[in-house]
């Protein structure tokens, strides 16, 4: 990303059957890595030109999204994910938005997979996701149970 504006690069997908979830997208041609276990909790898929297309359980998602902790509704919805350029610019971006009026759902963090993030809300209620470059140097543990794989 250049300039001051992010760049759409990701959607997430809650799926509540993985497995079935990741059978339709590869038939719609979708690269997916294949699973590190037979119920994995996350997996990546590229569409079209570099776009990624990720799949988190709905236990997951409430791991990196802690505004849907203890909900019962997470299968089905997406976060629409925008890269910025720098740790710094997510902070920035999130603080522009949520002062513009626009909900923050989840406020800046140090993420385990060596990113920052955030996310906001759009006037639809849809999630947006704010992410940094990964810094391998910033990667930590996931929480558990979710340390042993994807």
């Amino acid at each position: 990303m250049t300039g001051r504006h992010a760049t759409l690069n990701q959607l997430n997908v809650i799926a509540g059957d993985m497995p079935a979830s990741i059978g339709f997208y590869r038939r719609l041609g979708v690269q997916i890595s294949e699973p590190a276990e037979p119920a994995p909790f996350h997996v990546n898929g590229t569409a079209g030109d570099g776009f990624r297309l990720e799949f988190d359980s709905p236990e997951f998602a409430q791991v990196w999204n802690k505004s849907w902790a203890g909900r019962t509704d997470v299968k089905g919805r997406i976060v629409i994910g925008f890269r910025v350029d720098s740790r710094e610019a997510v902070d920035r971006t999130y603080g522009q938005m949520t002062a513009a009026g626009h909900k923050g759902l989840v406020e800046p963090f140090d993420a385990f997979w060596g990113a920052r993030y955030a996310i906001i809300e759009d006037p639809n209620g849809i999630a947006v996701g704010l992410m940094s470059p990964i810094d391998p140097s910033r990667r930590s543990q996931p929480p558990e149970p979710f340390a042993g794989g994807g």
